[in-house]
């Protein structure tokens, strides 16, 4: 009865970490770029793949957020 109790609580925890703010956030890597001068900081990308189309090496996990889109310009309007 013990067993169970235990594994259910287990699970509850499980589901509760889940459902948290951090949880949801994307992971990402900080990737740094083979053959940049020392001292350059990393860049925080998408993922692995996005670090590798760089040239560089991923090595440390970071909070990766998504850029904003850019509003668009519109051109001003002719007077006639």
């Amino acid at each position: 009865m013990r067993k169970i109790l235990i594994v259910a609580a287990l699970l509850a925890g499980g589901a509760l970490l889940m459902s948290s703010p951090a949880a949801e956030a994307a992971p990402g890597c900080s990737c740094y770029k083979v053959g940049a001068p020392i001292g350059t900081p990393p860049v925080c990308t998408s993922g692995i793949e996005a670090c590798q189309k760089m040239g560089g090496a991923c090595l440390l996990p970071c909070d990766y957020q998504p850029p904003k889109p850019m509003a668009k310009h519109h051109g001003m309007k002719k007077k006639m």
